[in-house]
């Protein structure tokens, strides 16, 4: 029988993916080092794995203890699975910039979570590197992990994922990219490679926010460049000691909205459900586009899965309140019209008068309003087939011919989506603005807004 004796004997050996279509524009092939393949759906399955072992054989690590760890997520995740099977216990502490998902697919596993403050220094009680140390010394037959300067992180992937590319390319991998963050992966990776082919550039993605770029330009530990950012599991406010810098041979910074728009491009063009860093990592190679050539072959490892990500990144809402997703919205269409009032009529006007209004609006559509609020609509497609039939509907009233009233959507809907609503049957839907008032879309308005 061909089996593995349990999920841990899983790690390692991930697919080598060509990329087509968010390659376009790159004068050479680029392969995906598709990472979401490990049992904990992460690169970082590696090098936990490989640091508790590491552990275990230098007795920092003893049966019943218990691992701790500050992570983003994926960590812990990798940590927590060699945790089951190994008998151990999980306490990590993670930042509250980290999405929902990563701490409840932790705590699913077993691991208590403590999440933390992001917007303190790292030598603050509260960051997340504190917590975790402090419950290190507290907690008896406690382990810390610290995979920021723990050398068995970059060690795995010196061991694994080099050797695996290597191998995957026939050894003709010109570039690697990676957007890094503890620098596990870029060093030990980039470190197996070069001592096969010093030729190979090594290409260190980075975020707006973090001061690693800077350190490797300049050497100077720049606290200014530290700010708050969005991208999660990327950059660094400090430079932690997995990093040998002469192993890679540029930083490229990428925003947090170039990096969450390729991720969702990378999904719906590849068909390969990425993390954000994933997305960060190839929008920084597209800016590097410039230093290929024909005869380059480039790999980029796409770190996590898309799953963890599904309330922010892969969230349309969540993309547009920070300006990432650039949609047009049901509030764009309304703003287009100068706000125009809206034209409605009432339930006891004649249906003649509703005619001679739409002819003067040069309109299609009217909402029917009933002591003030909206009850119906009529549009000029409808009465046209019962005014054929039925002449002497026009001095009927309006209630008397009405359908029912417009969808009403909200303002921050993407006009893409109304479709849902606007259809044969139905020509328009209803928005409110902040102030209450109605306003009116029209499969016109809609054809318009996707047409500039």
């Amino acid at each position: 029988m061909n089996y593995c004796e349990n999920i841990l004997e899983t790690i390692g050996n991930t697919p080598l993916v060509k990329l087509h279509r968010v390659s376009a524009g790159l004068p050479c092939p680029v392969f995906a080092k598709v990472e979401f393949f490990n049992p904990g759906n992460s690169i970082k399955d590696r090098m936990a794995l490989k640091m508790v072992e590491d552990a275990e054989k230098r007795g920092l690590l003893k049966p019943g203890g218990t691992i701790i760890e500050g992570t983003s997520g994926n960590t812990g995740m990798g940590l927590a699975l060699a945790a089951i099977i190994k008998g151990y216990k999980c306490i990590f502490t993670t930042t509250d910039k980290q999405s929902k998902e990563k701490v409840d697919i932790l705590k699913a596993v077993g691991a208590e979570v403590i999440v933390c403050p992001t917007n303190v220094l790292p030598e603050d009680p509260k960051s997340y590197y504190s917590v975790s140390r402090r419950l290190a010394t507290e907690i008896p037959n406690s382990f810390y992990v610290n995979q920021y300067d723990n050398l068995a992180n970059r060690d795995a992937h010196y061991e694994q994922t080099g050797p695996e590319i290597w191998e995957q390319t026939d050894g003709k991998i010109t570039h690697l990219v990676v957007a890094t963050g503890t620098g596990g992966t870029i060093t030990g990776t980039g470190k197996f490679l070069k001592e096969k082919n010093p030729d190979i550039q090594v290409w260190a993605i980075d975020s707006y926010g973090s001061l690693l770029k800077k350190f490797f330009d300049t050497g100077e530990l720049d606290m200014n460049e530290v700010h708050p950012y969005i991208t999660e599991g990327i950059g660094e406010d400090f430079v932690p000691q997995n990093y040998d810098m002469s192993v890679i041979d540029h930083f490229e910074k990428v925003t947090d909205k170039d990096g969450a728009v390729m991720a969702r491009r990378i999904a719906k063009e590849e068909g390969i459900f990425v993390g954000y860093s994933a997305g960060s990592a190839m929008a920084g190679l597209q800016q590097l586009k410039n230093k290929l050539k024909p005869t380059d072959v480039v790999v980029v490892v796409f770190h996590d899965h898309g799953s963890r990500y599904v309330a922010k990144v892969y969230n349309d809402q969540w993309m547009m309140e920070r300006g990432f997703l650039d949609v047009k919205t049901v509030k764009d269409v309304v703003n287009s019209r100068r706000n125009l009032p809206l034209v409605t009529i009432s339930t006891d006007e004649k249906v003649h008068e509703a005619i001679a209004k739409m002819k003067k609006f040069d309109i299609e559509h009217l909402p029917v309003l009933k002591n003030g609020g909206i009850v119906g609509a009529i549009s000029e497609g409808g009465l046209f087939s019962k005014l054929i039939d039925q002449p002497e509907l026009k001095e009927s009233s309006v209630e008397s011919v009405m359908h029912k009233a417009f969808p009403v959507v909200a303002m921050d809907t993407p006009i893409e989506k109304l479709a849902v609503y606007i259809n044969k049957e139905n020509g328009a839907v209803l928005t409110q603005d902040d102030t209450g008032a109605y306003h009116i879309v029209t499969k016109y308005d809609i054809i318009q807004a996707l047409g500039n």
